[in-house]
């Protein structure tokens, strides 16, 4: 069954990503209207964490925010099937770097490098960052359930010279490429919400004590990795600026959670200038106390 609703797919997905992208935005004002206005997908959720994230603004004012994320959203989830055909001169100027020689200086420390991102904006097309990097490239991510479609997005990713990884492969890839001096470049959207009772830290983030991922954190401390934090922008439709914040590159004597914490406080800033370029259907604040 998983193998015939790829082959079904396969093909709308395919001729999708040969559009170009004025045709592809007509497509996804389509999307937009079905999705939100016919299927409502997730719009509960959505609806309860505005609330929560963005109490002292009104209801309308929430709502507003609402529509423009929906938009937003089936914006990127087009932008990231295009991503099959796109060229690397257009997602070069699409996804722009603004300070990518500073990044470059960090590499000429030979250590690797951990990036700490969110679902914010266009997370997808942070994967182009492996065309300025001269490191290994590895992006950490959720394995999707139906293996063809699996198969699709590794296939999609390795054409920026990347590597996926699950959540698992993470610490034997990061101990194996240490004991080889294999230099990389890690991945990490740490803004997911990890399961109550396995949480190690719980910070407030929009003003919610939730659990917080503190892998890249941890795993920067024990492996001597520089931190840095990715700040993506949304400017236009289709055209993101991202720009590279080194958060430490001795997080060993940082105290544990402080880089945590600021990541946190960095992302809010992110959320409350537009708040419409986040993620908002994630249970972020499934768990909080």
């Amino acid at each position: 069954m998983q193998y015939l609703i790829y082959l079904l797919a396969y093909p709308l997905i395919w001729t999708i990503s040969m559009l170009p992208f004025r045709l592809l935005y007509l497509v996804s004002d389509v999307v937009y209207f079905f999705v939100y206005r016919i299927i409502g997908y997730r719009k509960k959720t959505v609806r309860e964490n505005l609330a929560l994230a963005l109490p002292k603004i009104s209801d309308k004012e929430r709502l507003v925010i609402e529509k423009k994320f929906y938009h937003h959203m089936c914006d990127m989830f087009l932008e990231m099937i295009k991503t099959m055909n796109i060229s690397e001169k257009e997602i070069r100027q699409r996804f722009v770097f603004k300070n990518i020689d500073m990044y470059k200086e960090i590499e000429k420390q030979g250590k690797s490098v951990a990036i700490i991102c969110s679902h914010y904006a266009s997370y997808e097309w942070i994967i182009s960052m492996n065309y300025y990097s001269d490191f290994v490239g590895y992006g950490i991510y959720k394995q999707i359930k139906n293996p063809y479609f699996d198969k699709l997005v590794h296939k999609i990713r390795s054409r920026f010279n990347a590597k996926l990884i699950t959540t698992k492969q993470t610490v034997p890839t990061i101990i194996n490429n240490n004991k080889n001096h294999i230099l990389s470049l890690y991945g990490f959207a740490s803004d997911q919400s990890p399961k109550a009772k396995a949480a190690v830290h719980w910070a407030k983030f929009m003003g919610i004590e939730v659990p917080v991922h503190i892998g890249a954190e941890m795993l920067s401390k024990r492996y001597n990795m520089n931190l840095i934090y990715l700040n993506t922008k949304k400017v236009s439709r289709g055209h993101y600026e991202a720009t590279l914040e080194l958060l430490s590159d001795n997080p060993k004597e940082v105290p544990n959670f402080e880089l945590t914490d600021q990541y946190l406080k960095l992302l809010e800033k992110q959320i409350y200038e537009a708040p419409e370029f986040y993620l908002w259907t994630h249970k972020r604040w499934k768990y909080r106390r």
